[in-house]
């Protein structure tokens, strides 16, 4: 079983109220192989909700207090992402899930690089927050894209 970001069913779930539906998700979820998800909605985030990236450093450094969350209006939003986190944890653990395929970039769901804090559109190495937890608890994470 694997966990897979909503939005890449479909769902309208992305920050801007969109979605980036993924052919090849959509048929992991229609064949029951797995279950979808969007942490910052599980964390208590609204959608539509400002666009938000990690400043300061990645998503391990949000999970080990040295990073945080802000979204475009300043408004810091970490506590919501943590909560987030944990919840998706608690999914995957629930449905024995070893793997998770998450949308890239994301402050949450990124894996790899995510948005770099400046709002500007830029990319550096690191994972989302979602992502470095699932991984500290053995749990693979990919793009949509790998």
């Amino acid at each position: 079983m694997k966990i897979v970001s909503s939005c890449l069913i479909g769902v309208k779930s992305r920050y801007d109220g969109s979605s980036n539906p993924d052919k090849k998700v959509i048929e992991m979820v229609e064949k029951g192989e797995a279950v979808p998800v969007c942490p910052e909605q599980l964390g208590g985030l609204p959608t539509p909700r400002p666009p938000q990236e990690i400043v300061d450093g990645t998503g391990g450094d949000v999970l080990d207090g040295k990073a945080r969350v802000v979204n475009s209006e300043g408004r810091d939003v970490t506590k919501e992402v943590l909560k987030g986190a944990e919840e998706t944890l608690n999914i995957a653990r629930m449905l024995g899930a070893r793997e998770a395929i998450f949308k890239s970039n994301s402050p949450a769901c990124g894996c790899g690089k995510v948005y770099d804090g400046t709002f500007t559109g830029k990319l550096r190495e690191g994972d989302g927050v979602t992502t470095a937890l699932l991984k500290r608890n053995g749990i693979e994470v990919r793009t949509e894209g790998d």
